[in-house]
């Protein structure tokens, strides 16, 4: 197997653990962070938010994993935008680990609900502190991915490593991830409220369909790997 398959489907694999560790931790977090009860509801559920936390966790180093492996190939055809796709999606590992901190903290906090007078009000202002914390990273962490994405989407269609059309999918669906992102910053719309499914279901439907492409089919094999050298003498 070539080099450029082995990323490509290193890549794939990695797009799919993301997904489907992002949804399973949505899945077993539910609603449980809802209201200004939460923490009883936290008390009583601690498995599904440490199972939650872990998934999260899991999310966080396989998303910043897939520019790392996509960057041996990207970087031959725009270094720039390849090494900036890696770091963006790092800053998002970064704040979706962060979140999952704030997760696993939320669990010790939801503990000191049996305790009475001051340690039961400090444990409901820290938990509402944190709660908020938690989701601001991952706002942050969602932001940095549509920066991220896009950049190597931006690479994917001047190669033509991959179809065109996948590319322009990709581009389209970072766009309006962000948008959606942006709404919940400024409090226009709510976390996982139906605008934001809305926005953020293109992306999540292509990077599926990338995966299964970078798995099945890797890289167009029509396109060759573009020398340093090579590469520079064009740009000057």
């Amino acid at each position: 197997m070539r080099s450029r398959d082995i990323h490509a489907t290193t890549a794939g694999v990695l797009l799919i653990a993301a997904t489907a560790a992002s949804l399973v931790a949505t899945a077993f977090l539910g609603s449980l962070l809802d209201g200004p009860g939460f923490l009883a509801a936290v008390s009583q559920h601690q498995d599904r938010m440490l199972t939650a936390g872990l998934f999260q966790l899991v999310a966080a180093f396989t998303s910043a994993a897939i520019a790392i492996s996509l960057y041996p190939v990207l970087r031959q055809y725009a270094a720039g935008m390849a090494l900036g796709s890696v770091g963006f999606r790092l800053i998002e590992g970064v704040f979706y680990a962060l979140s999952a901190v704030g997760t696993l903290v939320l669990v010790a906090l939801s503990e000191r609900l049996s305790a009475s007078g001051v340690a039961g009000a400090t444990a409901l202002a820290s938990g509402g502190l944190v709660r908020d914390l938690r989701e601001a990273a991952a706002v942050a962490g969602v932001l940095a991915f549509y920066i991220g994405g896009t950049l190597y989407y931006l690479v994917f269609y001047r190669s033509r490593l991959i179809p065109r059309w996948l590319s322009v999918w990709g581009i389209a669906g970072t766009s309006l991830g962000a948008v959606g992102a942006l709404l919940v910053l400024f409090r226009a719309i709510d976390t996982l409220s139906g605008p934001q499914v809305a926005l953020n279901l293109p992306i999540g439907l292509q990077e599926i369909v990338l995966a299964v492409w970078l798995i099945w089919k890797g890289f167009n094999e029509t396109v060759p790997a573009v020398r340093v050298a090579d590469r520079d003498s064009l740009t000057s």
